[in-house]
């Protein structure tokens, strides 16, 4: 899987956070929705909601809307197929291709 400097910049912000990477290690293992995963993280749906929109925009996850038996509309989370192998190469390749440069604002911090 080649990713971009903005793919890998994206991943690894969404997976600095200890939140999101125990959403991501539940969803491995099964898809849930949110009502249940709130419960299972002890966090509330509006938070649970800013981290699975963080997930999801860095393409960790993804989400689907399903009617339950009752009629119910439920938003189902899953964890997207992802694979990050990280060494000074791959990062030094995936910088090449960053669209924000910022090399001159730290040099005229210094």
């Amino acid at each position: 899987m080649d990713v971009t400097g903005d793919d890998l910049l994206k991943m690894l912000t969404a997976l600095n956070n200890q939140h999101r990477l125990r959403i991501v290690g539940m969803l491995s293992s099964e898809r849930d929705y949110v009502s249940r995963l709130a419960v299972r993280l002890g966090m509330s749906r509006p938070l649970l909601h800013m981290h699975l929109a963080r997930l999801e925009a860095a393409g960790l996850i993804e989400g689907s809307l399903e009617l339950s038996a009752g009629g119910k509309a439920m938003k189902f989370f899953e964890v997207t197929p992802f694979a990050l192998h990280l060494t000074p190469q791959t990062v030094a390749e995936a910088v090449k291709t960053l669209t924000d440069d910022r090399r001159g604002e730290d040099d005229a911090e210094q």
